[in-house]
């Protein structure tokens, strides 16, 4: 094996074993442990981040920020990844913002001139339209750092119709949708799952009182409803094509939508009695493209608000 090809495959295996010794390293490549630590200290002077620990449990560690190997990318793919990273840029807030824009930044740099001028005659033939909201997210980050390790936070809660309050929460998972970020928790005051609007949520920290982390299963995007409903109501509603089409639209619905041959569809599913105001809202907005059949509740409450509006331009 050449010297590249060797430090090539020595920087993918470091950064897949994290802690290693030297002598496992010269074992799995045949090379004397000689070689190895010349090899070690090129990779470091090339920005790989090593740090080596003395003694009987010694040997050398990559720290968290490693660096990944080269990839070859072909020009289709730069491309189309280059625009993937772009693509994000609508939105006011991100949880890893500085990240994307660095990354966006070294494909740019790294492509060829004529790359470049393609990717640059390309911005003003695509684009991925998501609604500009003003709102900012700021805790973006540790809400997905606690989904991932399963911690709960303390968060200050704006809410539309309780006003600032202080939860305790156990993020799930965080989505955007129509131009908002939302997140899915655990919320421990109202002792059942959530969804927080992201932009509402103005603080977060780790919580220091000693709350125990539920143990949550494999509940995630694929999961958000949660097997665990507060005052469950049926839900039944029949929609058009173009209710269909805009339903589909909406990341919330994605399990629950049954759609026809005809392309017409049907909500048939339990929810919350807590998400009626949320669903007058939605329901309204759909119009004569669905035609809710129950609860008897949602009914009323959309007769409510339709006359609260109608007041409006008498």
């Amino acid at each position: 094996m050449s010297k590249s090809k060797r430090q090539l495959k020595l920087m993918m295996t470091v950064n897949r074993k994290r802690r290693f010794k030297v002598q496992e390293l010269a074992d799995e490549f045949g090379v004397s442990k000689r070689t190895i630590l010349r090899d070690l200290q090129e990779l470091s002077e090339l920005g790989v981040p090593l740090y080596s620990q003395v003694g009987p449990h010694g040997g050398y560690q990559v720290v968290r920020e490693r660096v990944l190997p080269p990839i070859a990318f072909a020009e289709d793919e730069a491309v189309a990844m280059f625009f993937a990273v772009h693509a994000l840029r609508h939105y006011s807030s991100l949880p890893f913002e500085a990240e994307s824009a660095s990354a966006l930044n070294k494909f740019y740099l790294h492509m060829p001139g004529d790359v470049r001028d393609r990717i640059d005659s390309m911005k003003d033939r695509v684009d991925f339209i998501t609604p500009t909201r003003r709102g900012e997210a700021p805790c973006l980050s540790i809400l997905l750092d606690a989904a991932i390790h399963r911690k709960v936070l303390v968060i200050e809660y704006k809410s539309k119709d309780e006003g600032t309050s202080n939860r305790q929460i156990q993020p799930v998972c965080i989505y955007a949708n129509n131009g908002f970020w939302y997140c899915t928790a655990y919320c421990f005051l109202r002792r059942g799952f959530r969804v927080f609007r992201c932009d509402r949520i103005r603080e977060a920290e780790y919580d220091t009182a000693g709350i125990e982390p539920l143990e949550l299963g494999d509940i995630g995007l694929s999961r958000r409803k949660a097997a665990e409903l507060r005052e469950p109501i049926r839900l039944t509603a029949e929609l058009s094509l173009a209710g269909v089409q805009r339903c589909e639209a909406e990341l919330w619905l994605d399990s629950m939508l049954v759609v026809h041959e005809d392309g017409s569809g049907l909500i048939d599913t339990d929810l919350s009695r807590s998400d009626i105001p949320f669903l007058t809202e939605f329901f309204i907005a759909l119009g004569n493209e669905a035609v809710l059949r129950e609860p008897a509740e949602l009914k009323e409450s959309i007769r409510i608000r339709l006359s609260e509006l109608l007041a409006y331009y008498q």
